[in-house]
């Protein structure tokens, strides 16, 4: 039984899985690799390399923002979603991926327009959402994702 109070946790430098008691989250766990912060409270920036390892080995929810830089809703949005990223650290990994860099993991996930935001638990879609939101919608909506998922 004590494995069901460990979280699988990605370093988000290395991508070394680790797994950190569920109520030590929010004590600054470190990697047993690399040594990093497993949760630093800023978003993941994913590539085509390392994206479906964080969505498909970590015990958190993930939440991503699929954005380009040319894009003035998603630089409008970026701020929000780091700010969430802040408040929510040990609920959620945020992760932000660049859909003009990442254009394999882009089109695999059929992202059409841009900024789309999608849930993922262990390595299935739970949730997307088309557009930028206001902080207040999208706290919202990141809960309502959250709560639907069996802990």
């Amino acid at each position: 039984m004590a494995d069901a109070q460990l979280t699988q946790i990605l370093c988000p430098s290395c991508t070394t899985p680790n797994r950190v008691p569920r109520q030590r989250l929010g004590d600054g766990p470190l990697c047993g690799k690399c040594r990093v912060p497993l949760i630093s409270g800023q978003p993941i920036n994913a590539t085509d390399a390392n994206f479906r390892r964080f969505i498909d080995k970590s015990d958190l929810p993930v939440v991503v923002d699929f954005w380009a830089s040319w894009c003035g809703p998603c630089q409008q949005f970026a701020p929000v979603f780091s700010q969430v990223a802040g408040e929510i650290p040990t609920q959620a990994v945020f992760l932000k991926l660049d859909t003009e860099a990442n254009q394999q993991t882009a089109a695999a996930f059929q992202i059409r327009s841009i900024p789309t935001l999608m849930v993922f638990h262990r390595g299935r879609e739970v949730a997307r959402l088309s557009g930028a939101l206001p902080k207040p919608q999208f706290v919202q909506w990141v809960n309502q994702q959250l709560a639907s998922i069996p802990h």
